[in-house]
This record gives structure tokens, C-alpha cells and sequence, in this order.
């Protein structure tokens, strides 16, 4: 208490908030004693790529998220380094690398090829530098692209950082970082893990703590909002949780969001559904008061995240990237918008609509209602028509169509999705198991499946065809109009076979005209002759 009072005095102010010189913290150099961090689980490409920076002479450190998942014992999925050369040296060290980045300009090492391919992001040392000083744009990255084009720190006039280029010295770029448990650097070469900001405590602590002024840095950038709770939600299963002042300006704060481009928003809404804790997100959307306003999609699937099939497909997506499977944000949002679909397919079906044009229409009006123009729309369209269209073909397992499907590039996402419908009971259980059992089998087996599906469906639409009741013939009246002479039979003028002329309701029976051969008379006995009978 009494250091910040002297701060005040002195004109001090805490990182991100404008007037006097923050202060950057004092550094901390944790032996491996202390930390006890694994050497075993820090990724082999990310300590080489330390290596090659410091044989070259350079500052080089694993930082970011990685440092604090080995503090937990856990395995980090993505390796970051931190140092001091620029993009343009870190670029003439390695033989594959690249720079991206506009806002932050970050060099890639490539190592491998294919598949098992892996990429380091290499970040450079940045400045704090406090945003009064920036260079002022009035609009947004898009509006202002020709005036950021020769700036390397700028804000707009909301105060949202849109350039930080300048590079500094560690403790600085410590500062800038977002919070404490996030802004530790491990050298994999001594084991030493580097503190400025009392991060190791916050994480025996089990607490999530913003850096500087909570409201600052998240008008600064407004996506810290949506990291915050995405690490509150990876990390809520250890116990942890926001801090009271970190967490205070959340729900305030996300009106900021509207002024992030909507692609960078659909990007980081995906995060929050696909690292394998969206069931965790949403509890914490929920907890923190922000089930609504973050994004219009991610409303949508915390508004529906209780229905069967959405929760079903969220579990699914959390379980398949834990378990190191592929997901993609196509499966997911076909899930969360099926409701949609379905519900719009249905009323142009009670319309009389054909099928397939009607499905198309409900799908054309889904997307433009709910997706919008986000980055990547076509490609994502694409494989979401698919997986809809998919479905009501999932009915017909006779003739050419199962050999079709089973050899679309994108069955198995269609397959899956349907699965997930049988699994809420939204189509039967029995169909499911077809084609899972169809798309493992051989030719043989396949024509056994087919034949199966043939007698059900033939026994099925012998269950629905209506019954018709035949009348007995000793029970239908004679005819009305044409009373029987004495000594009649009573079947005498309809022939034996013909019963199906009788009525069904009981009716007077219809009456077989007989053909008489030219000359008439009862004389003849030529083949379809019909002998003369009494009364005739």
C-alpha cells in the first residue's frame, strides 16, 4: 500500500495506463530445483531452435503458455520462442522460415515436411510503449490500411492497439504480455525460467491475474476478453480462476468487441469451441455473464449447447481433441445450425416443395441469416452443404447410391454427423449400424447388406399398404336391377374367379355382358362360348 501511495506521488503508473513509467518488475531467474519442470516434455524442434539462436548470439527463450503448462506437468500442443534478434536475423538463421503478421510481425521455423510437419513461432522482444504516445488512426485496420502502412505503433481512437512493431528489451516484453501465468520465459538450455511479474505464485496459486490495469489492457486489445475466458475455461479442471479485477470489467467491456474485424472474431470464436474445452467454455460464459454478446455464432451454440444434439457434438469435439484426432469447424457449426435447417426444410416441405430444392433453399437461408461474410466462407459453405445434403440420402441403401456415398470425399464427416443423429434419436439406430457396417465391408458383404436392406424396405411398404376387406359372396345382395328369375343360382352371371367384381361395401355386384356368337341361338360349342342358361 504504501509503495503505490509513493507511486502516485511520484507520478508512477501501473503498465498499460498512460502518464509516468510503468514498471516493468523485477526479474526472477527460478532454478530447475524450484520450478521443477520436466525436460522430457519440452518439444525437441523448440529447444534446437533456442539453441541455433544463442550459438548465434542472441537471447532465446520457450515462452508464453508452453512455460505454464510444464509448470503444471502438462505437455503443451504448441511451442512459442521469444528473443531479442529481429524477424529479418531470425529469417537469415534457419533454412525454412517465414515472417506473418501485420499487427505483430512474428518469424516461422518450418521443420518437416507433410503431415508431420511442425512450426515455431519466433517472436521478437517488443517495447511498451505507452499508447498517448502512438500514432493516432480513426479508423480500423481496413479503413486505415494506407496511413499504418510507415507506422510501428499505432491506436485508433478507441484506444485498440493496431501496430506494435517496435522491438525492446525483455522485461518490457514481459509487461506487454497479458497475464502473469503467461508472461514466464524457460530456457531449455540452463532450465532457468525467467519471472518479471510474480507468475510462478499466480500459478501455485491457481489464479488468472492481468497485467497493469484490467480495463487498459483490454481496450488495448479487446480479444484478451475472449482469451481470459478461454483460459479460465482450459484451465478450470487445475482448479484455477480469474481474479476478482481481472475479472470486474469483463461484461463492460465487451462492446469493444464490435470494433474487432469479424474474421478475427469467427477465428477466435472457433478457439474457444475447438482446443478441446467447449463444454468448459460455455460453464464459464455462463458463470462470467457473457452467454451473450461475445459473437452472433457463439450465441447460438451456448443458446443450444443443453440440446441433445449440440451437446452431443460438443462432447464428441472435445473427446476427439484430447485424444489428438483432426476436427473440423465445418462438423461443428453444421451441428449447432442443423436446428435451423431442419426446421426450415420442413416448412418448405409442408409447402409441397421437391426435396432437394427445398433443403438447398434452407440452406442458402441459414448462411446468409447466420454465418455472413467471414473470411474462408466458401470453403467452410462448401463442406457444411455437403455434410446437410448427406442426410436424406443416408434413407436409400438400394441400388448405386451406397457406392456413391461411401466414395465422396467428405462421407465420413456426413456419416459422423448422422451417427450423432441416431445417438439422440433423431433417425434409428438400425440405419446407423448399416452403414457402418457397409463402409468396412467387402463387395460380398456389401450385396449381403443391400439384399438385407431390399426386404425391409419391401416389408415396409407391404406393412404400409392399406388392407382391403373382400365380401363374402353368400352374403352380397342381388342385384337391384335386375331381380333373379326363379331358380336362379345366386352367382349365376358372374363367373367363378370373378369375385373381385363384387363391391366392397356390399354392394349390387356388377354384371359380366356375354358375347353371343353371330347367329345367336343356344347352339355352338366353339371355344369362349358361353352356354345358355335358364332366363337368358
Amino acid at each position: 500500500m504504501i509503495k503505490k501511495f509513493i507511486d502516485k506521488l511520484l507520478g508512477k503508473s501501473t503498465p498499460g495506463t498512460s502518464g509516468g513509467k510503468p514498471h516493468f518488475g523485477k526479474r526472477e531467474e527460478v532454478p530447475a530445483s524450484v520450478h521443477g519442470i520436466n525436460p522430457e516434455l519440452v518439444d525437441r524442434r523448440a529447444a534446437e531452435v533456442v539453441a541455433t539462436l544463442k550459438q548465434a548470439g542472441f537471447e532465446a527463450y520457450i515462452v508464453g503458455g508452453a512455460v505454464r503448462d510444464l509448470l503444471l506437468g502438462l505437455r503443451p500442443k504448441d511451442f512459442d520462442v521469444a528473443t531479442n534478434a529481429t524477424p529479418e536475423q531470425v529469417k537469415g538463421l534457419f533454412r525454412r522460415p517465414f515472417i506473418s503478421g501485420k499487427l505483430f510481425r512474428i518469424g516461422h521455423v518450418v521443420h518437416g515436411r507433410g503431415r508431420e510437419h511442425e512450426v515455431i513461432e519466433v517472436s521478437t522482444f517488443r517495447a511498451y510503449l505507452d499508447n498517448a504516445a502512438a500514432g493516432q488512426v480513426s479508423g480500423n485496420e481496413k479503413t486505415s490500411k494506407a496511413q499504418l502502412s510507415g507506422m510501428q505503433h499505432a491506436v485508433d481512437a478507441s484506444g485498440r492497439v493496431l501496430r506494435d512493431n517496435v522491438w525492446g528489451p525483455q522485461d518490457e516484453d514481459a509487461t506487454r504480455r497479458d497475464f502473469t501465468v503467461n508472461a514466464m520465459y524457460y530456457d531449455p538450455v540452463s532450465q532457468i525460467v525467467v519471472d518479471y511479474h510474480k507468475g510462478l505464485q499466480d500459478a501455485k496459486k491457481k489464479t488468472l491475474r492481468m497485467i497493469g490495469d484490467p480495463a487498459t489492457r483490454y481496450r488495448e486489445d479487446p480479444v484478451r476478453i475472449i482469451r481470459a475466458v478461454r483460459f479460465a475455461a482450459k484451465l478450470s479442471p487445475l482448479g484455477f480462476s480469474i481474479d476478482a479485477k481481472s475479472a470486474a470489467p469483463l461484461v463492460q467491456s465487451q462492446a469493444l468487441l464490435a470494433e474487432v474485424p469479424q474474421s478475427r472474431m469467427f477465428d477466435e470464436m472457433l478457439k474457444l469451441l475447438q482446443t478441446g474445452h467447449a463444454i468448459a467454455t460455455i460453464e464459464q460464459l455462463k458463470k462470467l455473464g457473457m452467454a451473450k454478446g461475445i459473437y452472433p455464432l457463439l450465441d447460438v451454440a451456448v443458446e443450444r449447447a443443453d440440446t441433445p444434439f449440440v451437446k452431443a457434438a460438443l462432447v464428441d469435439t472435445d473427446r476427439r481433441v484430447n485424444e489428438g484426432k483432426p476436427v473440423a469447424p465445418s462438423f461443428l457449426l453444421a451441428c449447432v445450425l442443423w436446428e435451423d435447417v431442419r426446421n426450415g426444410w420442413q416448412e418448405r416441405l409442408n409447402q409441397r416443395q421437391h426435396p432437394l430444392p427445398a433443403l438447398q433453399e434452407a440452406i442458402d437461408e441459414v448462411f446468409d441469416r447466420r454465418i455472413g461474410d467471414v473470411s474462408g466462407r466458401g470453403k467452410l459453405a462448401a463442406d457444411m452443404r455437403e455434410i446437410w445434403v448427406m442426410q436424406p440420402r443416408f434413407e436409400k441403401r438400394v441400388g448405386s447410391t451406397p457406392f456413391g456415398m461411401v466414395m465422396q470425399p467428405r462421407f465420413r464427416a456426413g456419416f459422423d454427423f448422422m451417427r450423432l443423429r441416431a445417438d439422440v434419436g433423431e433417425v434409428e439406430e438400425a440405419l446407423a449400424e448399416w452403414w457402418q457396417d457397409f463402409q468396412a465391408a467387402d463387395d460380398e458383404r456389401r450385396e449381403d447388406l443391400m439384399d438385407q436392406a431390399r426386404e425391409e424396405q419391401k416389408a415396409r411398404q407391404k406393412a404400409q399398404q392399406p388392407v382391403v376387406k373382400r365380401v363374402p359372396r353368400n352374403q352380397a345382395p342381388a342385384p337391384a336391377s335386375a331381380p333373379r328369375a326363379a331358380g336362379q343360382p345366386e352367382d349365376a352371371d358372374l363367373p367363378e374367379g370373378d369375385a373381385e367384381f363384387a363391391s366392397e361395401g356390399g354392394g349390387p355386384k356388377k354384371r359380366r355382358r356375354r358375347r353371343r356368337k353371330p347367329g345367336g341361338g343356344a347352339g355352338g360349342g366353339g371355344e369362349g362360348a358361353a352356354p345358355a342358361t335358364a332366363g337368358e
